[in-house]
């Protein structure tokens, strides 16, 4: 087990344990550091020299670790899809996603982008324990592409209705852009995370006993991972887009903004970004990095194998 999993299972039990650590560990700063600074903290941490470090450094080395190392594989990863750089790079395709677009083009575009990047950082942090060879590649890419390419014309659904159909109904409108866009998103976010790391539901993944020895590869432990990232993810999406309309319908009464409605865009925007920014810690901590599963709900092989009656595996990003 690398040693960012054994961190997590002692430091990340609880929820607020788990939020207090993700606040640390998304500072974006740490995108600044070399490769070589990476694998010196990681190298560091894992060493009984740590012991003659300083408190403050070994921290330092600690958030280092946990923000840009595969914590299932213990290798780097790049940078546009280290859990710092999601907030920087996803906030501008959230709310450009979220525009009132003019055309389905723009809609589109914006929309693929999002779903693109989603794609790539939900495979860059998924359990690799279950990749078995380049045919397993291949069909994961045509899923991935695939997966992309329904996300962005679903996420473009209201806008294409809005022009196709010429809707010029103020209430059709409102609910077109305002309602539907925050189940569409959970859902969306929610589909991405499924099909973009289906091989773990089906080929499984690496399962561990107390003590960090692996036990075997569960389809169950796999199918809980995926699930449990894809409910964060949704939780993710669908309160950016549900918390921003709701204070524009609560603040269209405040005198202020009847006087200034150009006043509208703006909020909207800035406070899309804000609940992306407060939502994205929340979201990676509702689910343990080292979730567990007990072991009934394995695989009767691996129900042999294991000795002790709860066991552990990495649930990835």
């Amino acid at each position: 087990m690398d040693i960012n999993l054994l961190y997590w299972k002692n430091e990340g039990k609880t929820f607020l344990s788990r939020l207090r650590l993700w606040f640390n560990i998304l500072d974006p700063s740490s995108l600044l550091s070399s490769d070589a600074e990476i694998e010196n903290a990681h190298s560091l941490i894992g060493s009984v020299e740590r012991k003659l470090h300083d408190e403050k450094a070994g921290d330092a080395a600690w958030m280092l670790s946990l923000s840009s190392v595969h914590a299932g594989t213990g290798a780097i990863l790049p940078a546009v899809f280290r859990p710092q750089a999601f907030l920087p790079i996803s906030a501008p395709l959230v709310v450009a996603s979220f525009l009132p677009h003019s055309g389905v083009k723009p809609a589109l575009f914006w929309q693929f982008l999002l779903q693109s990047y989603s794609a790539g950082f939900n495979h860059a942090n998924r359990n690799t324990s279950s990749d078995k060879g380049i045919k397993t590649s291949l069909k994961q890419g045509l899923l991935i592409v695939g997966s992309v390419a329904y996300a962005t014309c679903a996420g473009a659904i209201p806008q294409i209705v809005i022009q196709r159909l010429s809707m010029s109904s103020p209430a059709v409108q409102m609910f077109f852009r305002s309602i539907l866009p925050i189940p569409l998103s959970a859902s969306l976010a929610y589909f991405n995370v499924v099909i973009v790391r289906s091989e773990e539901s089906e080929n499984g993944i690496q399962v561990f006993d107390s003590n960090g020895n692996s036990v075997g590869i569960s389809r169950a432990a796999g199918a809980k991972a995926v699930k449990e990232t894809a409910l964060s993810r949704a939780a993710l999406l669908g309160t950016t887009a549900a918390v921003p309309n709701l204070l524009i319908f609560l603040l269209q009464k405040a005198r202020f903004l009847q006087r200034s409605p150009l006043l509208v865009a703006p909020i909207r925007h800035i406070s899309t970004a804000i609940v992306l920014g407060l939502m994205i810690p929340v979201s990676f901590s509702l689910y343990p990095q080292l979730g567990t599963i007990k072991k009934e709900k394995l695989e009767k092989e691996l129900q042999t194998a294991a000795v002790s009656g709860e066991l552990f595996y990495h649930r990835g990003l």
